[in-house]
């Protein structure tokens, strides 16, 4: 079966890696004055986590932020570990793995990842998942942050590729949404089978054949 696209596009987390900054901000509620909802949310959706992961402050920048917006009492050393340490990998993010890897024999195969400094570096030391891949393209690294067009045409320019020649995976379905917008196909990422099962139907992935059954 040819197939006429070129380029996949895998998002980072909670695809190859999954996430959860309630970890920290539970971690971070015993040093800090501020409610456990206003910390998790100044992590997951802020402005200054937006202008963190664009690369527009260092990591020591967003520390000193942090720590004035909700009051934090540790220092940078202290705060480092309690930051990074929210991510961790699930049987799903594995056959994603695994995934990526048979694709790779085929296509071109890129990350795209909103995510800040501190956290790429902690999981490039810690975790071995972006071993198999083309290229990595991170916000803070090019400046935007998904749903920003300019990503994508990003990601798109790195090969040459038209956007109907590339497949998008995130689990946020309004990035995927964002994408397909710029003509770029994409599924929501669910499952590691579900997501099988979608490339096997439009063409990326040849159908797995079922063994005959015996007869007695």
């Amino acid at each position: 079966m040819s197939s006429k696209f070129k380029l996949i596009i895998v998002d980072l987390g909670n695809v190859l890696i999954t996430f959860n900054h309630w970890i920290a901000a539970n971690k971070f509620l015993r040093f800090s004055k501020s409610s456990l909802s206003d910390i998790y949310n100044l992590f997951f959706d802020s402005q200054l986590l937006h202008t963190f992961e664009e690369g527009h402050i260092k990591g020591e920048e967003f520390f000193l932020a942090v720590k004035q917006e909700i009051e934090l009492q540790l220092d940078y050393d202290k705060f480092l570990p309690i930051w990074n340490e929210i991510f961790y990998l699930t049987s799903e993010n594995i056959e994603l793995f695994q995934l990526v890897r048979t694709l790779k024999a085929k296509y071109k195969v890129i990350v795209l990842s909103n995510i800040n400094q501190l956290h790429f570096d902690y999981l490039k030391q810690n975790f071995r998942i972006f071993d198999p891949f083309d290229a990595v393209i991170l916000s803070y690294e090019v400046g935007f942050r998904k749903p920003d067009p300019h990503i994508y045409k990003h990601a798109l320019n790195l090969f040459s590729v038209h956007p109907e020649e590339s497949f998008y995976i995130d689990d946020r379905l309004d990035l995927i949404e964002q994408a397909q917008q710029l003509s770029i196909p994409g599924v929501q990422f669910k499952s590691s089978q579900a997501l099988k099962s979608k490339l096997e139907e439009i063409g990326i992935l040849e159908p797995e054949r079922k063994q005959p059954a015996l007869r007695s």
